[in-house]
């Protein structure tokens, strides 16, 4: 976070200096401010906002206290956080978005567009139309232009540093690369080539390889507007420009962020946000136990980090259960759709036979490994290549340990007497557990394994990110979490098991996976005709990249979501993880 920003631009400006006055008292464990008034507490049961919508109102007014951890920025284009996602949906608005209604939250809906979008050629182009009356807090309209410059944005990695990256991925052209709007001196090019505004309320994009998913990367605020003559670049997360129903009018690194209305939105074109507070505080870099201290003072209504109440908060559930509202009917169970995986690369010895990766993948337990994670509430085991918030995956018993299946394969490998072998994890507690509790299993027969723990903070960019440094410093296993940018089964997998997306820097095909066979089903996928046999397909592509036992799943983690005491609607938006802030109340 920066130190304190004050926005010049509307009438909310006026009034951000007295906000912030307040904002220490908002979400202090003391439960004081301007909301403080007693309210009854609202429960509605376990898991009650999953399916439906805890404490369901229209009231407006009063003001929504937000806790999290560190915030990586304000800037769409730069922000990596799902949660922080979350929180963008007050002041960002996309071509489409995530739908509010219970049970759907994983489709898309309009949003500043008039529909989905629509494709002639099976998903290489799309072509969108912008609704009408649309405006920044400005007050000067949003056009086809801003999208497109919004977009442009990400292809200047000198300068917009950390966000999404799949709109290069989509649109550039490696024959003569974008350097994005600042660094562009093609000679007569009017930006991205790629993307066709014919006028102000229509835009087009041409893709490299056909996307039937591309409206869901359209749904990422990375693709949200953003006006050329207000951008400060590098900086732009200081003060953004707001397209949606809330203006960041403050931030700093004591009180944190402050959203005031934005008296430009006209709810008329919107119909994803009711924006139903008068304000929105965040109070920012909380540990996860002081969130729940807020959570559990009646300080705070939602957590942005999408990361769940911690360890000593899940066993006060079991305790709690007086009072008028018993803890656990507050608390809503989710999948956190990360998958955790032990990647085997094919290029590295003994792991460049099958049969060796096969007798890994035999010995594995994923009780064991769920037990080191935690438990049930804060795992599942899992023996597929697919998240639980994705709808349609393989569902594949799990086996269970098998030794003596594994001392076969190991025979089949020409290693009856097992082999040695260097695992690698990121050096944190949970990974840390995990790759002891494996290699103590693989002990068993006779694999012998070297647990390494590496920098977190460097562990996917140039730690297990780089194939030449993996191979150089033997290491035969990887345990790694994966998540995607969106909740469709394409964005999960084809980073993971697509042979031709293997890059020497940030590589995230940990396996280096590389099989004609399973990339020719990824293109077969990505051409189904429909929305059905395209999920058969990506189910194929699944069981193809786990037949091999180049990755053996272990774990989904699991949530538990922590309704705040005074939270109104609460619904669980499954792509964040989290309560949904753009229809959140507290009245």
């Amino acid at each position: 976070m920066e130190n304190t920003v004050l926005r010049g631009r509307g009438p909310v400006a006026a009034v951000a200096a007295a906000v912030l006055l307040v904002v220490g008292t908002a979400v202090s464990c003391s439960g004081a401010g301007e909301d403080a008034a007693a309210l009854p507490v609202f429960g509605d049961g376990p898991d009650a906002g999953v399916s439906g919508v805890r404490a369901p109102s229209d009231a407006t007014g009063g003001t929504l206290r937000v806790v999290a951890g560190e915030v990586d920025s304000l800037d769409p284009q730069r922000s990596y956080q799902p949660g922080v996602w979350n929180l963008m949906r007050l002041y960002t608005r996309t071509l489409v978005s995530y739908d509010p209604r219970p049970g759907r939250t994983g489709e898309l809906v309009p949003d500043l567009a008039t529909d989905l979008g629509s494709t002639p050629d099976g998903g290489t182009t799309w072509t969108f139309t912008l609704r009408e009356g649309v405006r920044f807090e400005t007050g000067q309209p949003i056009t086809s232009r801003d999208l497109k410059y919004g977009i442009e944005r990400s292809f200047a990695s000198d300068v917009v540093v950390g966000g999404p990256t799949r709109v290069v991925d989509l649109l550039d052209d490696p024959a003569d690369p974008y350097a994005g709007p600042w660094q562009d001196e093609t000679p007569g090019r009017l930006g991205l080539a790629s993307v066709e505004t014919p006028d102000d309320r229509t835009i087009t994009f041409r893709l490299r390889v056909p996307q039937p998913d591309f409206p869901y990367v359209m749904a990422l605020p990375s693709s949200s507007p953003v006006p050329i003559d207000l951008d400060t670049g590098a900086d732009y997360g200081r003060d953004p420009v707001s397209s949606g129903p809330y203006a960041v009018t403050a931030q700093d690194d004591v009180t944190g962020i402050v959203l005031e209305r934005n008296p430009q939105w006209d709810p008329a074109t919107d119909d994803v946000r009711t924006a139903l507070p008068d304000r929105v505080v965040v109070r920012t870099g909380l540990t996860g136990l002081l969130r729940d201290q807020a959570l559990l003072a009646g300080s705070a209504d939602v957590d942005l980090s999408g990361t769940g109440i911690q360890a000593p908060t899940t066993a006060r559930l079991a305790e709690d259960t007086g009072g008028d509202v018993p803890l656990a009917d507050r608390v809503d169970g989710v999948p956190g759709n990360v998958v955790r995986l032990l990647a085997l690369p094919t290029d590295v010895a003994p792991f460049d036979d099958p049969d060796c990766r096969a007798a890994v993948a035999a010995v594995v337990d994923r009780a064991a490994v769920q037990e080191a994670l935690g438990g049930p509430a804060e795992a599942t085991p899992t023996a597929r290549l697919w998240p639980q918030g994705v709808e349609g995956g393989p569902q594949p018993a799990d086996p269970g340990p098998d030794l003596a299946a594994a001392r076969e394969s190991l025979a089949a490998c020409g290693r009856p007497e097992g082999f040695s072998t260097v695992l690698a994890t990121p050096d944190g507690p949970n990974g840390v557990a995990v790759a002891d509790r494996v290699a103590g299993q693989l002990q068993a027969v006779g694999i012998g394994v070297e647990v390494r723990a590496l920098d977190a903070a460097s562990y996917y960019a140039t730690e297990v990110g780089n194939p030449d440094r993996v191979r150089a410093n033997g290491i035969g296993m990887v345990l790694a979490t994966w998540t995607a940018d969106v909740p469709t089964p394409g964005s999960f997998l084809v980073p993971l098991v697509d042979g031709r997306s293997i890059s020497t820097v940030g590589n995230t095909n940990f396996a280096r996976l590389a099989d004609p066979a399973v990339d020719a089903l990824i293109d077969a996928a990505r051409t189904a005709p429909d929305a059905e046999a395209a999920r058969a397909a990506w189910r194929e592509v699944a069981t193809a990249a786990t037949a091999g036992a180049a990755y053996v799943p272990l774990a989904e983690s699991r949530v538990q979501l922590l309704a705040g005491q005074r939270l109104r609607n609460g619904l669980v938006m499954g792509p964040y993880t989290g309560y949904d802030l753009a229809t959140a109340g507290v009245r």
